[in-house]
């Protein structure tokens, strides 16, 4: 049985009926396709560090490639806005799950065709141009599909576990990193380091077509969101979302992205400038990747604790912990990943993805898309989300490898950053509306 309207209700006020079954197929939408997502993102930032750098930003310096490539990764991040209000404009105005389809697409085309891309060495400089270009197709694609995977999760969400149902697409992240992981782990196993440094890298590029194939086949049974499905029923849709959002919402805007701050600055320091890092002071990356997966894969079930936790004490005082237990924890973090021991650098890596990150990892989407209304609110929350991202996440490895460079090695300073982005977090939500015991809808 699928949700229905009944129109006829003394108020007018269309009821939304939602069956087990439909919030089941949601979830498995959701948490399905933002894996694929993430994941082919992600394979990005991964091969970034050892195999992009070289062949596709070659130069004297490691540094300088180094640099370069985390510069065409940061690009992303800056149309990741521009995705997310084109893409959350179709959201509001035609549906969420029409547009899935569609950002779920671009993604895994352009990851494909990363994987068939030539080096510089066969065809010189159009090489980084081209693949800085599908990096931007990539931005743009993830820019409209984290709202829409939020919201297909949340907007199906009985009241009182709304926080449990907003961490499933945010497992998304993990899950990605850690099948982008397992898929390049084996691919290091099969291949010889020269193989998989000429060939053998492009087969994780290339398996996205099959995630693509399963993703779009999952998302295809799965009906429209009840809070869309009411907004069209009412006809209270919005000719230009993102003009009410700027005029009645900014604020809302931009307290989400400063929430966002915390959680994407620590995200890609641990997952991908942490690889960089480690692997110049000479440890093996095949370690490193297993580590990041151990942890990964034991993020999963606490971001699914710390999302059923906020449904009982509230959004606020979870994500809060976990602003103030990063902004510390962030010290020993480097310090142990410098130290030279590869179980004290496993271990810190671990604790940041199976105990830290969670915390407000799981959390950051149920808490923006709270505080905005069903006819804008793929816009307002995408908008929020992705200035955040494009302002401090995709920048992260870049200013890190930058702040090395310029103070001799030194991870003090490097820490300093994440602990003021951990502090703009901790300021911005602790302005945000506590709604965990409220109807998402009024």
């Amino acid at each position: 049985m699928t949700a229905t309207i009944d129109e006829k209700r003394p108020n007018d006020r269309p009821e939304i009926v939602v069956t087990a079954k439909d919030r089941r197929r949601a979830l498995w939408g959701s948490a399905v396709g933002s894996t694929i997502e993430w994941y082919d993102y992600f394979l990005y930032g991964t091969m970034a560090t050892v195999i992009f750098n070289a062949q596709f930003f070659p130069s004297e310096d490691p540094v300088v490639s180094s640099l370069l490539a985390f510069g065409s990764f940061a690009l992303a991040f800056v149309v990741r806005p521009i995705g997310g209000v084109i893409f959350s404009h179709i959201g509001d105005r035609i549906g969420r799950k029409k547009t899935l389809v569609i950002t779920l697409t671009l993604m895994g085309v352009a990851t494909m065709l990363m994987g068939v891309l030539p080096s510089y060495a066969a065809i010189g400089v159009m090489a980084p141009i081209l693949l800085t270009l599908l990096r931007l197709v990539q931005g743009l694609a993830l820019g409209g599909e984290w709202g829409g995977g939020l919201l297909l999760a949340v907007e199906y969400a009985p009241e009182n576990r709304r926080g449990f149902y907003g961490a499933v697409p945010q497992i998304g992240a993990l899950a990605g990193l850690a099948l982008g992981n397992i898929v390049t782990i084996a691919a290091r196993a099969v291949f010889p380091e020269e193989a998989f440094e000429s060939f053998g890298w492009r087969i994780p590029f290339l398996l996205s077509g099959v995630l693509l194939v399963a993703g779009l086949w999952i998302r295809a049974r799965v009906d429209e969101t009840p809070s869309f499905r009411k907004v069209r029923a009412e006809g209270t849709k919005q000719k230009l979302p993102i003009a009410t959002v700027l005029k009645h919402y900014w604020r809302e805007v931009l307290i989400s992205t400063g929430a966002k701050f915390v959680e994407t600055s620590t995200f890609f320091i641990f997952a991908t400038f942490s690889i960089s890092y480690t692997i110049g002071l000479g440890y093996d990356f095949g370690s490193i990747l297993a580590f990041i997966l151990v942890g990964s894969a034991l993020g999963i079930g606490s971001m699914l604790f710390y999302g059923g936790l906020s449904d009982r004490i509230g959004r606020k005082k979870v994500f809060l912990g976990g602003s103030v237990a990063v902004a510390i924890f962030i010290f020993p973090y480097l310090a142990m990943l410098s130290s030279g021991n590869l179980w004290l650098a496993g271990t810190a890596i671990i604790v940041s993805f199976a105990v830290i990150w969670p915390t407000y990892g799981s959390l950051i989407g149920t808490v923006l898309a709270e505080n905005f209304a069903p006819e804008i609110r793929y816009t307002g929350a995408s908008l929020g989300y992705q200035l955040g991202a494009a302002i401090v996440g995709g920048p992260a490895p870049l200013i890190a490898t930058a702040l090395l460079a310029a103070f001799m090695g030194s991870w003090v300073p490097v820490a300093i950053f994440v602990a003021l982005c951990a502090v703009v977090g901790f300021i911005s939500v602790a302005f945000v509306k506590v709604r965990h015991n409220e109807q998402l809808d009024v």
